[in-house]
């Protein structure tokens, strides 16, 4: 199993949910996160004086997939997240040892 975690524009988010809802995932862990890349933030103007953003809003991703379904899910995060400017985010994938549904106390992919 992998666990796919994709740093992702904010107002790109109800696109990537429904890529991925299309590609069958149940579930996931959204998080409201800040943070940069080489842009290091930008500047913005506000009442004539011009102040630094540092960290940026960014919004992460987390999935859990079979490892035969990880392409499929990456490409579908891709397409969707996809705006062709700097700042698109990043996607990091994982080794995951083992799931456990507390629930049922089921473990493997059945727990996914």
């Amino acid at each position: 199993m992998k666990k796919i975690e994709a740093i992702i524009r904010p107002f790109k988010l109800d696109e990537v949910k429904e890529a991925l809802y299309e590609e069958g995932i149940k579930g996931m862990t959204i998080t409201e996160v800040r943070g940069h890349g080489r842009q290091k933030g930008h500047k913005e103007t506000y009442r004539g004086s011009e102040y630094r953003i540092e960290f940026v809003p960014k919004i992460k991703i987390e999935v859990i997939v079979d490892n035969d379904r990880v392409e499929k899910i990456v490409d579908a995060i891709v397409k969707s997240a996809k705006t062709g400017q700097v700042g698109d985010g990043k996607i990091f994938i994982y080794d995951v040892s083992d799931v456990i549904r507390i629930r049922t106390e089921e473990s493997g992919p059945s727990a996914l």
